[in-house]
């Protein structure tokens, strides 16, 4: 699934794929997610995706890595971690 995000720069418009910049990455545990959705409301670029099946995802392309995600999980399925530099 693509998404775009729009933000407002200059005169115009771009594409705002700013995943790049974390220098945290979450990661999900599946096996002790609850599928409440709390970290989808919490997140406050929309970086995780709730799938057709229920399950939820990070969308890396657009994860700030800001942890609230982490923070907001009742469950504590999602850990912060370092982020891997290519």
């Amino acid at each position: 699934m693509e998404k775009d995000y729009i933000a407002p720069v200059g005169e115009g418009l771009y594409i705002a794929r700013t995943g790049d910049w974390r220098t945290r990455r979450p990661q999900l545990d599946q096996a002790s997610c609850r599928r409440c959705g709390i970290c989808l409301m919490y997140c406050p670029v929309n970086s995780i995706v709730r799938s057709e099946a229920g399950e939820y995802s990070i969308d890396y392309e657009f994860c700030k890595g800001c942890g609230i995600c982490s923070v907001e999980c009742p469950a504590k399925s999602i850990s912060m971690h370092a982020a891997v530099r290519a």
